[in-house]
């Protein structure tokens, strides 16, 4: 069995890859091929979300895959899938929202949470809350680039993952700005490859997005 990155923070996490794929599965099996197959291609960093009953399952197979692997579960929307998630293995949680019985439960499971916002209000009381580091969801229809411009004013030390109508296309413009650490999203595992098995087609989108540029900061 893989022995977990020592990782401690969100900020260690994001360090790892420009590009954390969303990825939901029908199967656990699907899951660990997708998984091994996105490895192979250089990323490190997975979200495995709890969009379908295959999330748990998927999330402890996924950790097992190498040492150097860093496995978050999605799409928290409760309190007590915080301590779920921990148990099947993940070293991170990622919220589309963010609440305060949240953010407690998830420091009473030992899971550093990437909580959602979308408002200047939602960012403050991510703020009060201690976060430094913010996922922006859902970022193209909430306004993308120009809103995350917009946001550098009134918030210059936070950081952002962008996730929502990301492609690889824009990711790179994404990437650019200097209030962005990393992307979200979904490209690198189409519904065709993953209905025709085709795992080559994964790495290569994989090889691809961990290759983009971003910024050193």
């Amino acid at each position: 069995m893989a022995t977990h990155l020592p990782t401690t923070s969100v900020a260690d996490i994001v360090r790892l890859g420009p590009v954390i794929p969303v990825l939901a599965f029908e199967t656990a099996e699907q899951g660990e091929h997708v998984s091994r197959a996105l490895y192979a291609g250089g990323v490190k960093v997975l979200e495995i979300t709890l969009r379908t009953a295959a999330g748990l399952d998927a999330i402890q197979r996924a950790s097992r895959i190498a040492p150097d692997i860093a496995v978050g579960v999605g799409t928290i929307t409760k309190p007590e899938q915080c301590a779920l998630a921990k148990q099947a293995g993940a070293q991170f949680g990622v919220s589309p929202g963010l609440t305060r019985e949240m953010h407690d439960a998830s420091i009473e499971a030992g899971l550093p949470l990437l909580p959602g916002v979308m408002t200047p209000s939602d960012i403050i009381l991510a703020m009060e809350l201690g976060y430094e580091i913010v996922k922006f969801f859902p970022a193209v229809p909430a306004g993308g680039i120009a809103m995350l411009n917009a946001f550098h004013g009134p918030f210059p030390t936070l950081k952002f993952c962008p996730t929502g109508g990301i492609t690889p296309e824009s990711a790179t413009n994404f990437l650019a700005l200097p209030n962005v650490v990393c992307v979200g999203g979904s490209w690198l595992t189409p519904k065709a490859a993953l209905a025709a098995q085709d795992w080559a087609e994964v790495t290569r989108l994989a090889r691809a997005a961990s290759e983009l540029s971003r910024p050193v900061r």
